[in-house]
């Protein structure tokens, strides 16, 4: 628990419920959700590339390509590598880069060869039709690997799963194909263990649940149990079609298997339910979770929140809204306000993010999409104003807001998460202000804030905190 303080305020809409507590050129490079954020180097590096004639000048690519790793650390040139490597990097013209920097990059004397980068980057060179280099990727691995019948697997199986997720079907039908072989072939049962794992996961990824499915029971018929993994695997991929019986049977069946029902699988459940729109699945889904006692978590915010029109055109396109849990209940759709009385009956979230001490009450908001950044403030001011209520409670030195710098946004150095807290700050007469040490950062005088909250309370009767 955070803080000395075990009381809780009332929720706003059932009093019987308690919660707990700017140079444009050269051009930006984007890290859409879900791909690998870069590093100041790296974004400089790959900003270097995009600002010349790039992939159609091999010499200055070249040239800014051996300047950077002769410069830079392993972990930032591996960083910058794995950004072209990335499926959902938004820069494809620099992709083609991918394989001259991975040749410089494997003449160091740092570089380990690594299964998985090499598995991504041939995924990547059959997409780009580049077969013969992706080809001469092959044969180098397995002429390394030929003796280490494990580690042997184990790239094909990383082959697999790369060539889903780049959509490269020729290359996934033949590792696919490799996989089959050793399973029927192999009297060990690790080996098969791992070439079922990454067949389903891999299905799963390319969207062919019931093809995965059916591995599954090729497992069963060869005398192995499926994993939690398998099952994840394929509720996710029943889920992305909108299957949902099908995912939901997937999920008895995993019960009945002796699996709990977890935190994972859940965010999978609600994450399938919320891209199809279907919010009215989801409040049941969340009360289960509370059922069971599974506790919530940052994504199963962004799961539900991301799916709510309402709150989503909030703090995308609007200069104001509202200030409170019970004003923000009071515009939303009847679907929308039951997630949200639900997701915040639960403190986990929040307890997780807040930190509450003499010389520092802290609110991370990192990992959080702009809904839960948003609604975990409209939390964390009700908690706050609860607490400062209270005589015998610590007043922090300083309140300090975590906001991020932007490094993992889709525009490097543009947090939109930091956007929506100033407009709130501002539209509330705060006095938090962003820290000049720490532009990502939001900090105030704990006393300052108490006031400027007691403030609030006097403007606005109507708020009851007990």
């Amino acid at each position: 628990m955070i803080g000395s303080l075990t009381a809780t305020a009332p929720s706003p809409w059932n009093h019987q419920d308690h919660h707990r507590r700017f140079r444009p050129k050269p051009p930006l490079i984007k890290c859409e959700s879900g791909g690998v954020p870069l590093t100041k180097q790296g974004h400089r590096f790959l900003s270097s590339l995009a600002a010349t004639t790039g992939p159609s000048d091999p010499a200055i690519a070249n040239r800014l390509i051996k300047k950077f790793v002769a410069s830079s650390p392993k972990s930032i040139a591996l960083n910058a590598l794995s950004h072209l490597l990335s499926p959902r990097n938004s820069h494809p013209h620099l992709s083609v880069l991918a394989f001259p920097l991975y040749t410089k990059i494997s003449e160091t004397s740092w570089y380990n060869w690594n299964p998985k980068l090499v598995a991504d980057l041939i995924a990547l060179l059959d997409n780009q039709g580049n077969f013969n280099e992706s080809e001469a990727l092959i044969s180098q691995a397995v002429s390394k690997l030929k003796f280490r019948e494990r580690d042997l697997v184990q790239f094909y199986c990383n082959l697999v799963e790369s060539c889903a997720k780049h959509d490269s079907n020729k290359r996934f039908n033949d590792a696919y194909g490799y996989l089959s072989e050793l399973v029927r072939n192999s009297s060990s049962v690790y080996v098969k263990r791992q070439c079922y794992k990454s067949m389903v996961s891999g299905l799963s990824e390319k969207v062919q649940p019931n093809e995965a499915e059916n591995v599954v029971a090729e497992m069963r018929n060869d005398g192995l149990k499926p994993s939690l993994f398998e099952f994840r695997s394929v509720l996710y991929g029943y889920g992305k079609l909108g299957l949902f019986e099908n995912m939901e049977r997937i999920v008895c069946e995993m019960e009945i298997e002796g699996f709990e029902v977890d935190t994972i699988c859940s965010n999978m459940v609600l994450s399938s339910y919320g891209a199809f729109n279907e919010l009215p699945k989801m409040v049941p889904w969340l009360q289960k979770m509370k059922t069971l006692q599974i506790p919530f978590s940052v994504r199963t915010y962004n799961s539900v929140l991301n799916s709510c029109p309402v709150i989503m055109s909030l703090v995308q396109g609007s200069d104001s809204f509202p200030h409170s849990l019970r004003e923000l209940v009071k515009v939303l759709k009847e679907d929308e306000a039951l997630l949200v009385k639900e997701l915040v009956q639960s403190s986990s979230v929040l307890d997780e993010a807040m930190e509450w001490n003499g010389s520092e009450a802290k609110l991370d908001l990192h990992g959080m999409h702009l809904g839960s950044s948003y609604l975990i403030m409209l939390q964390w001011i009700e908690e706050i104003k609860y607490r400062f209520k209270y005589e015998e409670c610590v007043i922090p030195a300083q309140i300090t807001i975590v906001c991020g710098s932007g490094k993992h946004s889709s525009i490097r150095g543009e947090s939109h998460v930091k956007t929506v807290v100033r407009k709130m700050m501002v539209q509330m007469k705060s006095p938090m202000k962003i820290d000049r040490k720490n532009v990502g950062c939001f900090i105030a005088k704990g006393q300052v804030v108490r006031n400027w909250l007691n403030q609030l309370m006097q403007e606005n009767r109507t708020f009851r905190i007990s």
